[in-house]
């Protein structure tokens, strides 16, 4: 049985190993694959595994001893699930794995932004605090999080740490979700969408990308949050219409926001949200620490191995 990983580089750089996939079979370990390799690469593959590398309805015609596509991430738009379908080809997904990192990150954008960490960092490696004439100095707005409302838009397990980690913070936590009220503990408030932007102080984005949500934060939504909001979004980055948030940012419309995705990645030099007024972007990590990537590679074996036992966990192909 051969094995063959497309992209590990993202999942494992170098700092992890691929010991416990190769002990399961003839593994051939890619660090990157282009489009115009993918079908000589996986021709005699029964299990390939891939992170963004795209496996269209042509590949999988194209591969008669394929079995399984195992994808190295949550989302699992890179794989035509028709086409595999066809085919009974097992497709899995790693759920959850990186859930504790993802709401680190959102928070890590929301501190920066209250807090303007980096901001006063840099001004102090200047000089500026040397040469001040009080023991103190800042020159931007510092906000504090106690008492301010944070709405989430879908509570799936993300979500729901989210919450928790606002709850300690002492925020008042709304959500948009397709839970009933009687499903959400007390702390969490139901709220409909447009008012979900309207009312609260911080937004953050946890829904999946699907044709009702993709650039559902427009001009029109935009509009309707706070000249004072702050907009985060570690989900998908098409859940954006990304000229209208720079149009919001740039005229004040709204205060910040903090991204770690983008509809193109890597960003296409012309995205204007790289020029925004108050625009925080990190280059999709969130799902990258060390301790999640550990995760994803064990749950990438495992799903292996119940596949070989002929009893598939993860299957987002099936029936």
């Amino acid at each position: 049985m051969k094995i063959v990983v497309l992209d590990g580089y993202a999942a494992n750089p170098g700092d992890l190993n691929w010991s416990k996939l190769e002990n399961l079979g003839e593994c051939a370990i890619y660090e990157r694959t282009s489009r115009e390799q993918v079908k000589e690469r996986i021709a005699d593959a029964e299990i390939i595994l891939t992170n963004k590398t795209i496996i269209k309805r042509d590949v999988i015609e194209a591969s008669p001893l394929l079995k399984y596509i195992g994808v190295l991430a949550t989302g699992y738009n890179v794989v035509d699930i028709d086409a595999a379908r066809e085919r009974d080809i097992v497709v899995t997904n790693i759920p959850a794995y990186s859930t504790p990192s993802v709401g680190q990150m959102v928070f890590a954008h929301i501190l920066n932004i209250t807090q303007q960490v980096q901001h006063h960092s840099e001004e102090v490696h200047k000089g500026r605090w040397c040469n001040s004439v009080d023991f103190t100095f800042r020159d931007t707005p510092l906000i504090e999080l106690l008492g301010k409302k944070i709405g989430i838009v879908g509570l799936g397990q993300i979500g729901y740490n989210v919450a928790r980690i606002a709850l300690g913070f002492g925020m008042k936590v709304w959500a948009y979700t397709s839970k009933s009220r009687l499903q959400l503990p007390p702390e969490i408030k139901k709220l409909e969408l447009d008012p979900l932007f309207r009312e609260c102080d911080i937004i953050t984005l946890h829904c999946p990308l699907n044709e009702t949500t993709r650039g559902m934060v427009d001009a029109r939504r935009l509009a309707l949050m706070k000249p004072t909001s702050i907009l985060i979004n570690t989900g998908r980055g098409p859940l954006i219409n990304e000229q209208d948030l720079a149009d919001a940012l740039n005229s004040g419309s709204i205060y910040a926001a903090g991204l770690d995705v983008l509809s193109h990645e890597p960003p296409h030099p012309d995205n204007p949200l790289l020029t925004a007024q108050n625009c925080y972007i990190t280059p999709h990590i969130a799902w990258a620490t060390y301790e999640a990537r550990q995760r994803l590679m064990q749950i990438a074996v495992e799903n292996i191995k119940a596949y070989l036992n002929k009893a598939p966990i993860n299957n987002v192909a099936k029936k």
